[in-house]
């Protein structure tokens, strides 16, 4: 694991799921100089300061929208944790406006600021959606991701160096459906949009663990893909409500019926390690030590869907999963 050690790291988006799990992983196993939480929301931020009372901490109000804000807060910064997003499917389709000054624009003003300032290492979180995207927010995740990837050009001759982790829906996360499941467990009915649909799962502590593996191993470029179980939406709502009865009220606008990691056209550039996949930029100045580095590259055609993914959980994985990740 990376030593952070006397280092300065800044986390956009540090008062969601993802950026509190981050912070306190961070401040238990290593001892950063500083940890600054880059977000809009003050209360949420008040929250937090209250809930870890650490002097090590420090919180900027800003929004990635705002060039000159990013500027001030990157100041000595070693390390950055892209984590902020307009991220609900509904919402980004009916303000799509909104989301593509936040995920795109935003990602570009990172991008511009890392390299005028020197930040050392960028790794910017995406999701599954971003891979053969059907809704708004996937489109501009996956525009996100490109952005991020093509900063290690764009940065020329500077030492800063971008890279994207890439997982699938976090248990417990703000917003999922497993909080959703639990406040409904003990009605009479469950809501389910299909019987059929499947997705990735992970849990907050495995994507804090993911994003920091990626920041020690990246060279700059890589979209980092981690090995993760599939289970479907039945199986997630009987898991929690097994007295619940199933109502199937339809895919939303925006859904897919199974989610992608990595497509066939990624796949023709993605190296398989024991615990993850690595799919590689087309830099011509990357070595073939850095292209495989101990891992192999995937067959041909290969895909990773939550369909075709033979790691599948068990209703019992899936409660345990649930309880270890939300203390129920």
């Amino acid at each position: 694991m990376m030593d952070l050690n006397g280092k300065t790291i800044l986390v956009t988006g540090g008062t969601g799921s993802f950026g509190k799990r981050f912070v306190q992983r961070v401040l238990s196993k290593h001892r950063p100089e500083k940890l600054i939480i880059f977000s809009r929301d003050e209360f949420k931020q008040y929250e937090m300061q209250r809930m870890m009372d650490d002097p090590r901490l420090r919180f900027f109000l800003g929004d990635v929208r705002d060039k000159d804000r990013l500027y001030r807060a990157f100041e000595g910064v070693d390390y950055v944790i892209h984590a902020a997003a307009l991220k609900q499917v509904p919402s980004a389709e009916y303000n799509p406006f909104e989301a593509i000054k936040t995920n795109v624009i935003g990602a570009q003003n990172i991008i511009d600021v890392a390299i005028d300032i020197g930040i050392k290492r960028i790794v910017a979180l995406s999701t599954d959606k971003a891979c053969n995207p059907v809704n708004l927010y996937g489109a501009t995740k996956l525009c996100s991701d490109k952005l991020f990837i093509a900063g290690n050009s764009y940065a020329g001759r500077k030492a800063t160096r971008f890279s994207v982790v890439r997982y699938g829906n976090v248990v417990g996360s703000r917003g999922s459906v497993v909080p959703h499941f639990l406040e409904i467990k003990e009605g009479d009915c469950v809501p389910i949009t299909d019987e059929r649909m499947t997705r990735f799962w992970i849990t907050l502590d495995q994507g804090v663990d993911f994003v920091l593996k990626a920041l020690d191993k990246m060279h700059g470029g890589e979209i980092f893909v981690p090995k993760i179980p599939t289970a479907t939406i039945l199986d997630i709502a009987k898991a929690i409500a097994p007295k619940g009865k199933i109502k199937v009220i339809g895919i939303r606008p925006g859904e897919k019926l199974h989610e992608l990691l990595i497509s066939s056209e990624d796949g023709r550039r993605t190296i398989e390690y024991p615990e993850h996949f690595v799919i590689q930029p087309d830099f011509p100045w990357w070595s073939d030590e850095k292209r495989k580095n101990g891992g192999e590259p995937v067959r041909e055609g290969f895909v990773y869907s939550s369909d075709e993914n033979p790691w599948r959980l068990t209703p019992a994985e899936i409660e345990k999963m649930v309880k270890g990740t939300l203390g129920r």
